[in-house]
C-alpha cells in the first residue's frame, strides 16, 4: 500500500505500475523535473541530497497521514539524489483510490508537504554560480 525509497534514478513505468490497483479509478502522479532555468539565470543541471535515514522515516510518516485522510489504495514517493540533468525526474508522488478527488487532493498534500519537511537538499548549478536551496528543515 505504501512505496517510499530514495533512488539513484526514478523509473516511471515503475511507478504507473506500482499504483495501478483494480479498485483504484482514480491515479493521480506529480513528476517534479528539472528545468532548465530559476531566479533568472539558466540552470546547468541540479544535484540532491539528503539525510537518507530521516527522509525515509519523514516519507513514511507522511504517506501514513496521507492514507489515514483519504481512502487511498496506494501511496508511492520517490526521490531522486545525485546529479541531475535538464528534463530529469527528480520527484514522483502517486496516489491511487476509487475516486479522482481523493487521488488529486492527497498528492497535492504530499508534494506540498514533503518540500516543507523531508531533509532533502537541492543544489542549483548556473553559468556563473552555484546555490543551495530548499535550506529547510
Amino acid at each position: 500500500m505504501i512505496h517510499v525509497k530514495l533512488v539513484e534514478k526514478i523509473i516511471l513505468e515503475e511507478v504507473y505500475t506500482y499504483l495501478q490497483d483494480p479498485e483504484a479509478g482514480g491515479i493521480d502522479l506529480f513528476i517534479g523535473s528539472v528545468r532548465n532555468h530559476a531566479l533568472g539565470k539558466n540552470v546547468l543541471k541540479l544535484k540532491f541530497e539528503a539525510y537518507e535515514p530521516m527522509a525515509i522515516s519523514e516519507m513514511k510518516k507522511l504517506a501514513h497521514k496521507a492514507i489515514e485522510k483519504w481512502p487511498l489504495k496506494k501511496v508511492l514517493i520517490v526521490h531522486a539524489l545525485g546529479e541531475k540533468q535538464i528534463g530529469e525526474p527528480v520527484v514522483v508522488i502517486g496516489t491511487s483510490s476509487a475516486h479522482r478527488q481523493d487521488a488529486f487532493e492527497s498528492c497535492r498534500f504530499l508534494i506540498d508537504t514533503l518540500k516543507m519537511t523531508v531533509p532533502i537538499w537541492k543544489k542549483e548549478y548556473f553559468t556563473d554560480q552555484t546555490v543551495w536551496v530548499n535550506a529547510h528543515p
